[in-house]
C-alpha cells in the first residue's frame, strides 16, 4: 500500500516514530509498505519494512529528512539532484526517488557485493530479492544478512552478529 503525502501534509495510514520508520505495522512487526512524499521536483518514497536506520538520510540532509517532524520527509527543502544523491547513500534501499522529469535511480552495473567488517552484505545493482515469505522486491540496493541469524531473512535486521558493531 502506498500513500502519497504532499509537502506539509501526511499521507493516509500509519505513523512514524522517532526512529524514522513509516507506515503501520503488520503481523510480525513488519511495515505495511512504502509511502511517497511528493515535491515539485522530486518524489521520495520510503519503505519502512527494509529500513535499518543507517542514518545516511538524516545525517546527509537534515533539512529534508527529519524524524522529529511530520511529515518527516520534505522533498521541496533541497534541490532534487542533492536529494537523489543522499537517497542513493541509503544502503538498504528503503529510500527511492523519482525526479519530476521521470528520471529515477539506475541500478549499478555491474552488480556489486560488499561485506562489512561485521558481516552484513551491502548489495547494489539490478536486484530481485525474495524474502522468507516469498515476496519479491525489485530494488537497486539491499542490506542482506551475512551471519544467518536475522529474524527477517534475507535482510539484515542486526539481531545477530551483523548487529554487534556499527560501521
Amino acid at each position: 500500500m502506498a500513500a502519497v503525502g504532499r509537502t506539509g501534509t501526511e499521507g493516509a495510514g500509519g505513523t512514524q516514530g522517532a526512529g524514522g520508520s513509516g507506515g503501520g505495522k503488520a503481523a510480525g512487526g513488519r511495515g505495511t509498505g512504502a509511502r511517497a512524499y511528493r515535491g515539485d521536483g522530486v518524489t521520495v518514497s520510503f519503505d519502512a519494512r527494509v529500513c535499518r536506520h543507517a542514518g545516511e538520510c538524516v545525517h546527509g540532509l537534515p533539512a529534508v529528512f527529519d524524524t522529529a517532524r511530520r511529515p518527516w520527509i520534505m522533498p521541496d527543502a533541497a534541490e532534487p539532484g542533492v536529494i537523489a544523491e543522499v537517497v542513493r547513500r541509503c544502503p538498504t534501499g528503503a529510500l527511492a526517488y523519482r525526479l519530476a522529469d521521470g528520471g529515477a535511480e539506475a541500478p549499478d552495473r555491474p552488480t556489486t557485493v560488499r561485506r562489512t567488517a561485521d558481516g552484513r552484505l551491502l548489495v547494489r545493482g539490478e536486484l530481485r530479492v525474495t524474502d522468507a515469505s516469498g515476496e519479491v522486491r525489485e530494488t537497486p540496493r539491499a542490506m542482506l544478512c551475512g551471519c544467518g541469524r536475522s529474524a527477517e531473512p534475507p535482510y539484515c535486521d542486526r539481531s545477530g552478529e551483523c548487529g554487534e558493531h556499527e560501521e
